[in-house]
């Protein structure tokens, strides 16, 4: 039995180190609409550290709301925090991750980036086996964050049967 009660996924947070930065990109080169932010939040006490898993001096200056294709919103934040590390993590590391963005056509959206001067980790990769009819490619966002376009115009073949 799984987690009660669960429908969808609600959002999706991460630290930038400027918000200004992540805002430029999101909106004018991924197509985010800006929501609204919330902050500052900071606590002379335990709330950071038992809350949110951060140093207990933590503070988050501001942090930042965006809705990505008309329903999913990320939240992205800005902290200060003593010993606060800065490195991004690469896929390969715990805590390694990406986010993938499901688009129409691969290959224009490929060319939308580069022309925003966005780096396209190689070339668009067809994929094989269950996920055969996808075309994918990796892009790092300006402070070095992992993104991925997927495009199945035409479905994977595990949803269409096909368990290759």
């Amino acid at each position: 039995m799984g987690l009660p009660g669960l429908q969808r996924l609600d959002h999706i947070g991460f630290t930038v180190p400027d918000l200004d930065e992540a805002q430029t990109f999101l909106v004018d080169v991924l197509g985010c609409e800006y929501l609204y932010s919330l902050g500052p939040f900071a606590d002379e006490g335990m709330w950071m550290a038992e809350h949110l898993n951060v140093h207990p001096r933590a503070t988050i200056p501001e942090n930042r709301f965006f809705r990505l294709g008309g329903q999913a919103i990320l939240e992205v934040f800005s902290y200060t925090a003593p010993g606060r590390r800065t490195e991004q993590p690469r896929n390969s590391d715990v805590g390694g991750h990406h986010i993938a963005l499901y688009v129409d056509d691969l290959d224009a959206a490929v060319a939308h980036l580069r022309r925003h001067g966005v780096t396209v980790l190689g070339e668009p990769t067809a994929s094989r086996g269950p996920h055969e009819g996808q075309r994918w490619v990796y892009f790092l966002a300006p402070w070095g964050m992992q993104f991925e376009l997927v495009s199945y115009p035409h479905g994977r073949a595990y949803f269409r049967g096909e368990n290759t």
